[in-house]
């Protein structure tokens, strides 16, 4: 399967995208056993609002980022596009 060469400014999105994941993943752990911090809390919300944000944008300019109802596609369907994010 060969795939399509990519700008980039998609390699640096998905890796913004990455980041701002990780994070979400650290202050989830966090906030398992901190769930009175209302900072974190505050910070957590802050990064979920930025991913949404990061997410349409990838998604606009790049296809689909995740499957089962998580993200549209569009005419025709294009989940078969390649590379998927976890390809690259």
């Amino acid at each position: 399967m060969s795939h399509k060469q990519l700008p980039k400014e998609y390699y640096e999105l998905l890796e913004e995208l990455q980041a701002t994941d990780f994070v979400l993943l650290e202050l989830t752990l966090y906030l398992d056993t901190h769930p009175n911090d209302i900072d974190a809390i505050k910070q957590f919300n802050e990064f979920a609002k930025m991913r949404k944000k990061l997410k349409k944008k990838y998604e606009t300019e790049y296809g689909p980022l995740l499957q089962y109802g998580n993200s549209y596609s569009s005419y025709p369907w294009n989940w078969n596009d390649t590379p998927w994010p976890w390809q690259v």
